[in-house]
């Protein structure tokens, strides 16, 4: 069929008002150039954008080596506040077992390794201080370096780039980290170490005092209820009175008991055998003797009801009136003296004393005398009732004699009473010279532990605001590199492309600071495993003074507690227990609170809020650090090239001889030997070539500036 050209329709239709062959082929040739040059548009554009990915991930490896560096900065400051938290409580507990001589010799012991503990943590801090100041200022070429590593690992890919990469911290510079030493923990040191010796004196002759006060006291405890059922007073008073139980308390332990119990247990029991007093026939000879007991009761109830017992624990003073036992020490009291007696007249008219009323001889009454008088004026002795001095003096001495009287045992509670007066005044002395050196000593520790919860390391080292970093690809590849077609022109290149990325460190709720905490915790196991007696002691506080750090004031105590359960403090004065019980109380109020240990994650921020954070010269030297790098600025590349060179000669000594990490500093055992470094971890392109790639690194960033200015500075 021959094609006839229509009329307006050309040579792309056909007779039927279609697509010419020619038509088609025209359309499906456009239509593949379309396809292929948005591909390649596509593809170019794809290419160029990368370079803000690489950028990106540059600016948060570099920001990730201030994460790590603030995390061995809150290590060390665990060591030390440990060490210092260690110390503090070496010194403390030292003191609390000073007081209780079983325990002592121990006490002298944790003095001296709270003052080791005390010249570690001064050590460590000064060398961790200078550690962490010279990894300090090689950070901003680690951060760089790290930055150039990551841009050389993304070089390559379908556009064959080649990224070259630097990063700037904000600030460039950080603040100088100092640890200064704790005056307070010092002055604690001297003040226990130079009184340790006299405290444990005075502890131990006030141990003396105690135990001779407690042996009066469990003799005392034994005359009046203790030897149950054996004769003693609470026997006694049950087999011969009418006393009630309520009255006359048994009581199982001398801890439980005073000597008051004894005491109201007489008057209790006098006062019972007063009104229970009864002539046990009508014989005359009983019912004197009756009424002369009767005599002697009330005479003993009242004597005894002069009686105290005062103790307040820090004192003690106590009254028992003695009974007498015999006719001589009856004239020694006013029985002799009282004019209670009838006189009478006997049968010869002579005037006589009685021993009752209801005496014959008695009556009719003529009044009253005393036993004095009857002897002072030669009275004869009644021919019934045969009422003598001695008649009184009888009643008391059988009983005040033999064991099966209550008297007996009543005495012997007076005289344990008078023995443990004389020891507890002895005791109590000594126990206030005792507390006066003990509690000075722990004030001191007071004021240590409250100076050095506040002695924290805060650093902010170059970065810690943020970091900007700078990523160019200087490769003018061909635009279709890779993507060869005969629908898309390789004439044209992509020239070289540059971009920026800000990041800073965000606080995040983790685990992370814990478990580095904790893992000092393995090094101490390990290393100090060895540790026996005292520094097995010491190492057990050192290792909860570091669960402390993680969880404050409540785990402090918990540890003063743990440690305090641990020191044997029984003993007879009891001040091992009050030092405990102060020191416990001094610690509880100290407020410690816990460490900041949450994570620090690297996260993309704009560099323009990364530069605004600087209040310095920031701002200006990073637009100077761009152009530089932007435009053929030779005085850019003379900045760029300058904070490189400083940064490269402190990075060098810092990484010389590092196999993967830089050792910070080493924590030195004071007690059982050992050592546990503290480290940062190097990024895994410096771990392979140290040094090497430091030079390597610095060479190329100054490379980067100099290939777009065309300025070569030579090193």
């Amino acid at each position: 069929m021959r094609l006839k050209r229509k009329s307006g329709r050309g040579a792309f239709w056909d007779d039927d008002g279609g697509f010419s062959t020619l038509g088609m082929a025209v359309a499906l040739l456009v239509t593949l150039s379309l396809v292929f040059s948005a591909a390649q548009v596509y593809r170019v554009s794809s290419a160029s954008a990368d370079i803000q990915d690489v950028a990106d991930a540059c600016v948060l490896a570099a920001e990730g080596e201030v994460a790590e560096f603030v995390i061995a900065v809150r290590v060390c400051d665990a060591v030390v506040l440990s060490l210092s938290l260690t110390s503090a409580a070496m010194f403390g507990l030292g003191v609390v077992a000073l007081c209780a001589p079983p325990a002592a010799e121990l006490g002298i012991e944790l003095v001296n390794l709270g003052t080791k503990v005390l010249q570690a943590r001064n050590t460590f801090a000064e060398r961790a201080a200078s550690g962490l100041n010279a990894l300090q200022e090689a950070l901003p070429f680690l951060a760089a370096a790290s930055a150039y590593a990551t841009a050389s690992s993304n070089s390559g890919g379908a556009m064959a780039a080649s990224y070259l990469g630097i990063a700037m911290l904000v600030p460039a510079e950080g603040e100088r980290i100092e640890v200064a030493a704790s005056k307070a923990l010092s002055d604690a040191a001297d003040a226990v170490s130079e009184d340790a010796e006299s405290l444990k004196q005075a502890s131990e002759e006030t141990e003396e005092a105690a135990k001779e006060a407690f042996s009066a006291k469990e003799e005392g405890f034994k005359r009046d209820c203790g030897d149950v059922p054996a004769y003693c007073m609470y026997e006694r008073a049950e087999a011969l009175s009418s006393i009630s139980s309520t009255s006359n308390p048994l009581f199982h332990t001398v801890d439980a008991w005073s000597f008051s119990v004894a005491l109201d247990r007489a008057k209790a029991y006098y006062s019972a055998r007063f009104e229970d007093e009864a002539p046990q026939s009508s014989a005359i000879e009983e019912q004197a003797e009756s009424a002369l007991r009767k005599v002697f009761y009330r005479f003993a109830l009242a004597e005894v009801s002069r009686g105290f017992v005062l103790d307040t624990g820090d004192s003690f003073d106590a009254f028992f009136p003695l009974l007498p036992k015999n006719t001589a020490e009856m004239k020694a009291t006013r029985l002799y003296a009282d004019p209670v007696f009838p006189l009478g007249k006997d049968s010869s008219g002579a005037t006589t004393l009685h021993a009752w009323g209801g005496c014959p001889n008695a009556s009719p009454s003529m009044g009253t005398a005393s036993i004095a008088q009857m002897e002072t004026g030669n009275y004869p002795v009644c021919d019934v009732c045969r009422f003598t001095a001695a008649s009184l003096g009888r009643v008391a001495a059988a009983s005040s004699s033999i064991s099966n009287g209550f008297e007996y045992h009543y005495g012997a509670v007076a005289r344990a009473a008078a023995d443990y007066a004389a020891a507890r005044a002895k005791q109590d002395e000594a126990a206030r010279e005792v507390k006066g050196k003990a509690g000075g000593l722990l004030e001191k520790c007071k004021e240590a532990l409250s100076e050095i919860g506040g002695m924290r390391i805060d650093a902010k080292p170059p970065g810690y605001k943020g970091a900007i970093s700078m990523v160019v690809n200087l490769v003018a590849a061909p635009a279709d590199t890779g993507f060869a077609s005969s629908f898309v022109g390789g004439s044209s290149s992509l020239g070289a492309r540059a971009a920026v990325s800000g990041a800073t460190l965000l606080e995040e709720e983790s685990e992370e600071g814990r478990t580095v905490v904790s893992s000092l915790l393995d090094g101490l196991a390990e290393d100090g495993g060895a540790a026996v007696g005292a520094a097995r002691f010491a190492l057990d506080v050192w290792s909860l003074a570091l669960r402390a750090y993680c969880d404050g004031q409540e785990a402090v105590d918990n540890e003063i507690r743990h440690s305090l359960d641990s020191l044997p403090l029984a003993s007879a004065s009891g001040l091992g227990v009050w030092a405990a019980d102060r020191l416990a109380d001094i610690v509880e109020a100290t407020g410690f609170a816990p460490a900041k240990l949450d994570a620090l994650k690297p996260v993309l921020v704009s560099t323009g809020y990364v530069a605004a954070s600087d209040s310095g010269t920031f701002s200006s030297r990073y637009q100077v650090i761009r152009n530089g790098v932007l435009s053929t600025s030779s005085s850019s590349a003379s900045l760029f090239d300058s904070l490189v060179g400083k940064v490269e000669d402190e990075a060098l000594r810092a990484l010389e001889g590092a196999d993967g990490a830089i050792e910070i500093v080493c924590i030195e055992f004071p007690f059982g030997g050992g050592s546990v470094p503290i480290t940062i971890t190097l990024p895994d392109s410096v771990r392979r070539a140290t040094g090497g790639l430091v030079s390597a690194a610095a060479d190329a960033l100054r490379g980067v500036v100099a290939s777009v200015t065309g300025t070569r500075v030579w090193h």
